[in-house]
C-alpha cells in the first residue's frame, strides 16, 4: 500500500504519519535546516568577533595616532631648540668678534698711549737735565 500511495507523492513515515515529502527527502530537510541554523549562528558569532576586532584596531589606531602627534610635537620642539641654540651660538660668536675688535683697538690705544708716555717722559727728562 505505501507503494501505492507513493505514485500519488504521499508517504508514510517511521511514526506512521502520512506525509507529502519523501521521508529521505525530509530527513535531508531537516539535517539542512539543522545545518543552516549552525552556519547563521557561526555567522552571527564571526559577526560579533570581528565587530570585536574592529574596536580593539580603532583603539589601537586612535593610541598610535596620539603617540604620532605626541612625536612628531617633540621632534619640532627638539628642531625648534637645535635652532634656537644656533641662533644663540652665532650670537655669542658675533660677540666675542665684537670683543676681540674692541680689545684689538684698546691694544693699538694702550700702545699709542705708552709711546706718548715715553715720549713725555723723554721730554721732562731733557728738561729737567737742561
Amino acid at each position: 500500500m505505501a507503494d501505492s500511495l507513493a505514485k500519488y507523492g504521499i508517504y508514510i513515515d517511521d511514526l506512521s504519519k502520512i506525509r507529502v515529502l519523501e521521508p529521505e527527502v525530509a530527513n535531508q530537510t531537516n539535517k539542512l535546516k539543522e545545518e543552516c541554523q549552525n552556519f547563521v549562528s557561526n555567522i552571527t558569532e564571526f559577526q560579533t568577533s570581528s565587530e570585536q576586532f574592529i574596536e580593539i584596531i580603532e583603539r589601537l589606531a586612535n593610541e598610535v595616532e596620539k603617540e604620532k602627534m605626541k612625536t612628531i610635537g617633540t621632534r619640532n620642539l627638539l628642531r625648534s631648540m637645535a635652532k634656537e641654540r644656533d641662533a644663540q651660538k652665532q650670537q655669542i660668536q658675533a660677540q666675542v668678534i665684537e670683543k676681540s675688535m674692541e680689545l684689538e683697538r684698546l691694544r693699538i690705544q694702550y700702545d699709542s698711549l705708552k709711546k706718548i708716555e715715553m715720549e713725555q717722559l723723554e721730554t721732562i727728562e731733557q728738561l729737567t737735565v737742561n
